[in-house]
């Protein structure tokens, strides 16, 4: 049977999700960008907002997921 897994993995896990969210935001409007024909400028610009907003986005996720994980755990010890 298999345990719980320790706050490491958790932890780990959890860097790597956001890692992945961040690269697909910031990847985004470079990618719709290219549908245009931007000049060089523009794309790094596109880059520089999606990376922005994809900072933005796995902020306000991980203070839900952590307001949400401590509902769950005030529930628990009750």
């Amino acid at each position: 049977m298999v345990g719980p897994i320790s706050e490491a993995e958790r932890d780990a896990g959890n860097r790597k999700v956001k890692l992945v969210l961040l690269a697909i935001v910031t990847a985004s409007p470079p990618l719709i960008a290219l549908q245009l024909d931007p000049s060089p400028i523009q794309l790094l610009a596109a880059a520089g907002v999606g990376f922005c907003l994809g900072l933005v986005v796995v902020w306000y996720l991980s203070r839900l997921a952590g307001e949400f994980a401590g509902s769950q755990l005030r529930s628990r010890r009750r």
